[in-house]
């Protein structure tokens, strides 16, 4: 495989980080086969879909590719906590999807914390989009705005319905998408928690719970002190 090539990109009027990775992991037909072998089971928080433990290997050894982007590009240079990680795969039918699987969302309230996607479906597919909510301006959510923001979703929905059952992939009504970025195999996203992010799930997508034909990625949670 290829050196990782680390791409920086700044998101919205908010310009948050957000870092692009190809070639992410050294052997990333080696994570699929544990995959295959892996038993998957419901996630928690809301994730739509399936997860399985990761090899024990992945952590420290992704961690240190990522130790040459979160000081000089994401400008979190302390120590890294690692706070969830997993196979995961996108296995929720879109009319089945709660009111906080309909609306881009956030991981995290804490600027210290940091997400982590890496895709490893062969070929392009559904990747990731960012957003910002249209009467607040919000791009990001934090303590003291999530007041704020789940207020204002709240009169939102109140006056003008539930957003449809599907996937948020473009601008809706409520949101306009500041930035997608496709899926790639072996790509991984590295952002902020606190930023306003929905898988971008086409609406045709096979949400298949078998990891050799479904959404299959790593999702990683990270705390970084400065």
């Amino acid at each position: 495989m290829s050196a990782p090539a680390i791409s920086l990109h700044r998101v919205g009027r908010e310009a948050q980080p957000l870092v692009v990775i190809d070639d992410f992991a050294a052997d990333p037909d080696a994570l699929r086969a544990a995959a295959l072998s892996s038993t998957f089971g419901p996630a928690l928080q809301h994730y739509p879909g399936i997860r399985a433990a990761l090899p024990d290997a992945y952590v420290p050894t992704q961690l240190a590719v990522l130790a040459d982007v979160l000081g000089p590009l994401l400008a979190r240079a302390g120590a890294v906590e690692v706070v969830d990680a997993s196979f995961s795969i996108v296995t929720t039918q879109p009319d089945a999807l709660d009111i906080r699987q309909r609306i881009p969302h956030c991981d995290a309230f804490g600027a210290h914390r940091i997400a982590l996607v890496h895709y490893l479906t062969p070929g392009d597919g559904d990747g990731t989009a960012f957003f910002r909510h249209r009467s607040t301006g919000f791009e990001t959510i934090d303590e003291d705005r999530a007041p704020i923001f789940f207020g204002q979703l709240e009169a939102e929905f109140r006056h003008g319905g539930l957003p449809p059952a599907r996937y948020v992939t473009g601008d809706t009504s409520l949101f306009e998408r500041t930035m997608a970025v496709e899926a790639r195999y072996n790509r991984a996203l590295i952002y902020p928690s606190y930023l306003l992010h929905s898988g971008s799930i086409a609406p045709d997508a096979l949400l298949s719970s078998d990891p050799a034909s479904g959404r299959l990625t790593v999702t990683a949670f990270l705390s970084v002190t400065a």
